[in-house]
């Protein structure tokens, strides 16, 4: 991204401290690059070190600033712990977090085995709340104003066939963004969450359309904008929500989908004509990605 991507001035958030989940890649990287360019001290956390440190010193060469990268499993409460305690430590409290670490792979329900389940849940549901949970109690015992965004999908409104630990688990935590806005609102912490629609990344492809990521959004007909989200896009209103500024907005999950979900649901309803073999195919495609991806993981 330039300055001319985004739509705030210059040090729009200057003395804001933000940690982002998944930072390392695709949406989460963006919105770190965002909160960089405007002044933001920006951490990033996720299981890959490698991927992070990568992604924090070509985010730091591009616009300077300081992007912190922290492997951490937020699977597991001790490790969001001592995350947060070294955070805590190198400057004081942060004042926005992103929740936007994330799992998805599309399978028939009936094929799902607990750990598939638990792959998701985990991450998504449990994670995220560990992450948030522990933020809170810091935030709310020093009387500290912060912003917290969940990343979430407009599954949430509807479901979605096909992906159902997901949308179980986004779910959830667009009950938890409902709940702590009025919970603890008026203690100096608001939430709100962004559904975003398809902002083509390449772990999303991977998972929710093997074997045709070059392809998957090149016909976006039934789209009622007919492209897809420029992750510009999706950092202004990211942006928007952690600033100074919307302090009133509070409790609100926003779909940023160009009224996809209005026209046909923006779910996975259409994979119920898909046969035997093709879904043998997807569960190999997968099953591949995952492991490159676990090789990947330091933590």
């Amino acid at each position: 991204m330039t300055p001319d991507d985004l739509m705030f001035k210059p040090g729009l958030m200057a003395g804001q401290r933000v940690l982002i989940t998944g930072g390392g890649t695709g949406l989460g990287k963006v919105m770190a690059e965002a909160c960089l360019m405007l002044g933001a001290v920006v951490y990033i956390c996720g299981r890959r070190g490698q991927i992070l440190e990568a992604a924090a010193q070509e985010l730091m060469e591009a616009h300077d600033g300081r992007c912190v990268p922290m492997a951490c499993d937020i699977r597991v409460p001790e490790a969001i712990s001592d995350m947060l305690d070294a955070i805590w430590a190198d400057g004081g409290p942060l004042t926005g977090l992103v929740n936007n670490a994330a799992g998805n792979f599309i399978s028939r329900t009936e094929d799902l085995s607990t750990r598939g389940f638990d792959a998701i849940a985990n991450i998504v549901f449990r994670g995220s709340f560990y992450m948030t949970l522990d933020c809170g109690k810091r935030w709310l015992a020093e009387g500290t104003q912060a912003s917290v965004i969940s990343i979430l999908t407009t599954w949430v409104w509807n479901g979605s066939p096909f992906t159902v630990p997901s949308a179980m688990s986004k779910a959830g935590l667009n009950a938890m963004t409902q709940s702590l806005a009025v919970e603890w609102g008026g203690r100096g912490v608001r939430f709100n969450a962004i559904a975003p629609g398809p902002f083509p990344t390449e772990g999303m492809s991977a998972r929710l359309n093997p074997g045709a990521q070059e392809r998957a959004y090149s016909d976006m007909s039934h789209n009622p904008m007919n492209r897809v989200g420029e992750m510009a896009e999706l950092a202004n209103l990211a942006v928007y929500l952690l600033a100074p500024g919307s302090e009133y907005v509070n409790g609100q999950t926003i779909a940023i989908d160009g009224a996809a979900y209005q026209a046909t649901g923006g779910n996975f309803a259409g994979l119920r004509a898909w046969s035997e073999e093709q879904w043998d195919q997807v569960k190999q495609m997968i099953r591949a990605t995952n492991e490159k991806d676990r090789a990947q993981r330091t933590v």
